[in-house]
């Protein structure tokens, strides 16, 4: 489920698993057989069961709705919160039905669940190996996307994992927690922490890796009184080279780089209604200060939640919650920020993967 809407959720117990280790090399990326296509991931309004995944073709220029429900006749579940694709298959991580559903990606058909609570997102690192960030708890799962088995677990110093990365044979883990001010390192294979890097601010929530190798750490929780931050770090040394803050009640969320990871791009919210620090911005990966102005503004009353960079073209596409209460709206722009297209989505569109 979303940042905000996280909060508000009731703690969740979890079962133990016990960590164990694994045989397959990693490889950073797994190998699929792309589409094309841009999937629309639409968390829907917590407890009404009406996340849906929506799917649009640019070739073609044409929208299918609620994909997995139109196929499966059955509805996703409560609070669609990301996906992936490993192999063949697409991973949907529905955060508040305490599931992973796993779909055919070809013709979406339902090939599988997993039973995990609160799954968040999830690091492919071979077609045998996934790992699975979750909320409410120090652990990480490891999980099989062959026999959708939960492997182990990997637990923690902090609840709420979050945002992952796989660099080499290292998955970098950030908790969303307002008592952490760092990152775990975990071997890859063996599921063993390996290294904590001292970020300097606290809960951390989004992490990347730019064109020199270079990590960036997004952090904070302005609801709790943690301001935000973007910290760029080397992992070989674990030296802080740069660290950004953000102005009092600046709400960055969900950066991404763009195809040669020279830009990095997010997103600010403002759930007041103004429009001060709303919208979407962009600042190179060498600039020295935050960018004073989004390059796509939002307007008084308007949040957005989504944010990607078609890596085949540079499009931005940008997702409009308009406030989870309603269907949502997907934006398209060049890469200079003017409007290409829109199309309405399901309600609260989150996250966005390209098949490509």
């Amino acid at each position: 489920m979303g940042r905000k809407v996280s909060e508000i959720l009731i703690l969740f117990v979890v079962s133990i698993f016990t960590v164990g280790c694994v045989k397959d090399k990693p490889t950073g990326t797994v190998a699929v057989n792309n589409t094309g296509n841009v999937y629309v991931v639409c968390e829907g309004n917590m407890g009404n069961g009406d996340g849906s995944l929506y799917n649009y073709n640019p070739i073609t220029d044409s929208v299918s709705g609620d994909v997995f429900k139109s196929t499966n006749n059955m509805p996703l579940g409560d609070v669609f919160q990301s996906m992936t694709r490993i192999g063949d298959s697409l991973f949907l991580c529905v955060n508040n039905s305490d599931k992973i559903v796993v779909l055919n990606a070809v013709t979406k058909k339902l090939a599988g669940t997993i039973s995990i609570p609160k799954p968040r997102y999830i690091v492919a690192v071979n077609r045998s190996l996934a790992y699975v960030s979750k909320l409410y708890s120090n652990k990480v799962y490891a999980i099989d996307p062959t026999t959708l088995e939960v492997k182990n677990a990997t637990e923690l110093p902090y609840n709420n994992s979050e945002g992952m990365l796989l660099q080499g044979g290292t998955l970098w883990v950030c908790n969303w927690d307002t008592s952490c001010r760092s990152i775990t390192g975990i071997d890859a294979l063996s599921g063993q922490k390996t290294r904590t890097i001292s970020i300097g601010k606290y809960a951390p929530h989004a992490i990347l890796a730019d064109k020199d190798g270079l990590l960036w750490v997004m952090s904070g929780n302005v609801t709790k009184g943690r301001g935000a931050a973007l910290s760029r770090i080397d992992p070989s040394t674990g030296a802080v080279v740069r660290q950004l803050d953000f102005r009092e009640k600046s709400d960055p969320v969900k950066p991404v780089f763009n195809k040669t990871k020279d830009t990095l791009w997010f997103i600010q919210v403002k759930y007041d209604g103004s429009d001060a620090d709303n919208g979407i911005y962009r600042m190179s990966i060498y600039d020295t200060s935050l960018p004073a102005a989004p390059l796509i503004k939002a307007s008084k009353y308007q949040y957005y939640w989504a944010l990607g960079i078609d890596p085949a073209n540079g499009n931005v596409y940008v997702g409009d919650p308009k406030g989870f209460v309603q269907k949502g709206q997907v934006s398209i722009y060049n890469n200079a920020g003017s409007l290409q297209k829109t199309f309405s989505v399901g309600v609260g569109p989150g996250q966005f993967y390209f098949d490509k």
